[in-house]
C-alpha cells in the first residue's frame, strides 16, 4: 500500500540548552535513553511507519547527528577486525546509506522556531501530507506515527496532532486543543491555543511531538508572522488552517516521555531499565533511596 504520508521531518537544530553542559559538544538528540540515542528511537518509529523519505533539519554545529544517522563503513570494518561482529551488525542495521535510503539534511542556521524548521524542509518533501517528529518527545509502546497515519488515511485529511490528557495546572506547558467533539480516538478540534493559563484552557487535551500535516502547511508557514518569542510557530500555522482544512487530535496508545527535560529523561531511562533484566539489581539497590526535600 502506498501511504499518503511519505515524508518525515525531524527538527533537530535546537541547541539543547536545558542539558548544558552535556550538550555543548553532544547534540541532545544523541543523548542516550539507557543505551539508545533519542534520534534512533525517532528514526525507528518513522521506518516502521513506512516513511519513504526522512528530512533532518539540523544546525551546522551538529554534524555529529549526520555521522550517527549515516553508515560508517570504516568503523564497522574496524569493529569486525577486533571481533566485535555483533556490534558492527547493529550499527549497519540502524544506519542509513546513501545508495539505498532516501535521507536528506538541510541546515537551519538561525533559531527561528519550529515552524521555520519545518519550512526549511519544504523543497525536500514528497507530494502529499508530511509527518513531523520531535525526537525529544519519546513515545514508547505502540508506534505512535503508524497509528496516526492509519487514522489519517481513513479520515478527510487536514492537520492531525498527537494528543494526550494533562492535568489542568500543566496546560500552560503545551498547545491545547479546543475540542468540538470526540469520535473514538479522534478529537475534532475547533482550534488550538498555545500554552494557555489553566483558567483559560479550553480543555486538557495537550499536543505533543507528532504531527501529520497537510502539505498546505508550507504555504501557511511561508507567510507566517513571528509569534511567541519572535519565532515562526508551527502551532500558529496549524491553528490558522483549522477552520478551512480541519484539525484533529489523536489519542495515541503509547506512553510519552518529555526527554527535553532532565526529569523526563530520567523517567524514560528508569522505565526502560525496569524492562531490562541486566538493570534489575541496580534498580533494587537504589529502590529504597529517597532524596530529602530541600528546606522551604
Amino acid at each position: 500500500m502506498l501511504h499518503t504520508v511519505r515524508t518525515a521531518i525531524f527538527p533537530v537544530a535546537g541547541l539543547g540548552t536545558r542539558f548544558l553542559p552535556a550538550t555543548k559538544a553532544t547534540p541532545k538528540e544523541l543523548l542516550p535513553v539507557l543505551d539508545t540515542p533519542l534520534i534512533q528511537y525517532a528514526i525507528d518509529e518513522a521506518r516502521d511507519a513506512g516513511i519513504e523519505r526522512m528530512v533532518f533539519v539540523s544546525h551546522p554545529s551538529k554534524s555529529a547527528i549526520e555521522r550517527h544517522v549515516m553508515d560508517d563503513a570504516a568503523l564497522r570494518s574496524q569493529l569486525k577486525a577486533r571481533g566485535k561482529v555483533d556490534i558492527a551488525a547493529v550499527l549497519e542495521e540502524n544506519a542509513f546509506c546513501h545508495e539505498n535510503d532516501d535521507v536528506r539534511f538541510v541546515m537551519q542556521s538561525e533559531p527561528l522556531g519550529l515552524g521555520h524548521a519545518v519550512l526549511c524542509a519544504r523543497e525536500h518533501a514528497l507530494t502529499g501530507a508530511v509527518a513531523v517528529i520531535l525526537p525529544d518527545d519519546l513515545i514508547i509502546g505502540q508506534n505512535c506515527l503508524a497509528e496516526m497515519i492509519e487514522a489519517y488515511e481513513q479520515g478527510n485529511g487536514g492537520h492531525m496532532v498527537a494528543s494526550m490528557r494533562v492535568p489542568l495546572d500543566e496546560t500552560s506547558k503545551y498547545g491545547i486543543l479546543s475540542v468540538a467533539n470526540e469520535a473514538g480516538r479522534m478529537l475534532h478540534a475547533k482550534c488550538m491555543v498555545e500554552k494557555p493559563a489553566p483558567q483559560d484552557a479550553p480543555s486538557c487535551h495537550a499536543v505533543v511531538g507528532r504531527y501529520v500535516l497537510d502539505a498546505n502547511v508550507f504555504e501557511r508557514l511561508q507567510t507566517q508572522v513571528p509569534g511567541a518569542g519572535g519565532e515562526i510557530q508551527l502551532t500558529d500555522a496549524i491553528a490558522k488552517d483549522a477552520s478551512a482544512l480541519g484539525l484533529a487530535g489523536f489519542s495515541f496508545s503509547g506512553r510519552r516521555f518529555d526527554c527535553g527535560s532532565k526529569a523526563g529523561m530520567l523517567r524514560a531511562t528508569l522505565h526502560l531499565a525496569s524492562q531490562d533484566p541486566e538493570c534489575a539489581a541496580v534498580l533494587e539497590e537504589f529502590s529504597g533511596i529517597v532524596q530529602p526535600r530541600a528546606a522551604a
